[in-house]
């Protein structure tokens, strides 16, 4: 594949992926507005199990955004590594808190704003070094990856793991551990990747007037997909429904970035054809996404402004120069007490005279 060819598909995919984030991230403003309109109407909620917001465009238009956000990312990866465009799906919880903050009066904090500009420069370093050229472009290589040895032997372990924590570990401790659920979801979710990478392939064939649907894989990885995804719903949901979503989202996110990491690392092998500087600079960027994403929820419900911030070194210096005040004071206060001890025995002692009590003398 030459270099224009392969930049382009980049640039494609960078920008379908960006695009994705957008459509999603407003997707959960426009739904959330259409449910707020229903309850100042007084229907019943959805959380009460009424379905009124069917009958809100809102809610519908929020629901259309959310399928061409999904849409969007499905095709991302036909064009671009997957190990660039999932992890710039941490913008969707970008975009959704700064537009939350304009459209649903929800207040984003210091840390929510160092969080979201933490975020975007993780972003652009994980776009400035990811890896620009695909290794795979055709059903057929993508035959020939899957049956690699490597990817087999990952693809056995995650079955396994993901069995032991369904059938053994989550009906014991799924209640009480949040790891439980969210790994079953994260690591299938690579699996699913893998899928949705294939099926992009098979769909660019498709447009390119190739039989892929006589092609066997494709219904493979069609089933397979629908396996995950559905496993994946499944337990995120149940992760969300038992646990704080504020710790749910950053600790999902990690897992499941670097199973999908793992897996193009060990399918795709683009790391390969990275330079050091470059796969330093991946991590990295990812990394400052994971620092921003946990301080964006982990202290949304924290009350701190800029404003705050001089208050808050004023204390510190107070602080820092206790032991000075309080020696000083400590000292005084002896002294106070010593000149106070010599006036009450002084007047006792005057008063025990003047009363003849012979324990004056």
């Amino acid at each position: 594949m030459s270099q224009t060819p392969g930049r382009y598909d980049f640039c494609i995919g960078l920008v379908l992926a960006m695009s994705s984030s957008i459509f999603i991230g407003g997707s959960f403003i426009l739904k959330k507005k259409g449910l707020l309109r229903l309850a100042r109407k007084g229907s019943m909620r959805a959380g009460q199990g009424g379905h009124a917001y069917l009958k809100e465009w809102l809610w519908w238009a929020g629901l259309l955004s959310m399928g061409a956000g999904e849409v969007a990312n499905f095709a991302a990866y036909a064009f671009a590594p997957a190990t660039l465009v999932t992890p710039l799906g941490a913008l969707s919880v970008l975009v959704s808190a700064i537009l939350s903050s304009f459209f649903l009066n929800e207040k984003l904090n210091l840390h929510g704003k160092i969080g979201c500009l933490l975020s975007i420069l993780g972003s652009t370093v994980m776009v400035i070094h990811a890896p620009q050229e695909e290794e795979v472009e055709t059903l057929d290589e993508m035959s020939h990856k899957l049956g690699d040895p490597g990817f087999v032997v990952f693809a056995t372990l995650v079955v396994i793991v993901s069995l032991i924590l369904i059938c053994v570990v989550g009906p014991r401790h799924g209640q009480t551990n949040i790891l439980v659920y969210i790994t079953i979801c994260s690591v299938i979710g690579a699996l699913s990747v893998s899928c949705v990478k294939g099926l992009g392939i098979a769909i660019k064939e498709l447009f390119a007037g190739k039989p892929v649907l006589k092609h066997p894989l494709s219904w493979i990885l069609l089933l397979s997909l629908t396996v995950c995804v559905s496993t994946q719903i499944n337990y995120l949901n149940r992760a969300l429904d038992i646990f704080n979503t504020s710790i749910v989202t950053p600790i999902y996110y990690v897992i499941f970035t670097t199973s999908v990491l793992t897996c193009s690392a060990i399918l795709f092998k683009e790391w390969q054809h990275m330079a050091a500087d470059d796969i330093i600079g991946t991590f990295s960027g990812f990394l400052t996404i994971i620092v921003g994403i946990f301080l964006l929820h982990a202290f949304k419900d924290v009350n701190f402004t800029l404003a705050n911030l001089p208050l808050s070194l004023r204390k510190d210096d107070r602080a820092a120069n206790g032991t000075l005040l309080s020696t000083y004071d400590s000292f005084n206060d002896d002294e106070e007490s010593s000149a106070c001890l010599g006036e009450m025995q002084s007047t006792e002692s005057l008063s025990a005279r003047r009363n003849g009590s012979l324990s004056a003398f």
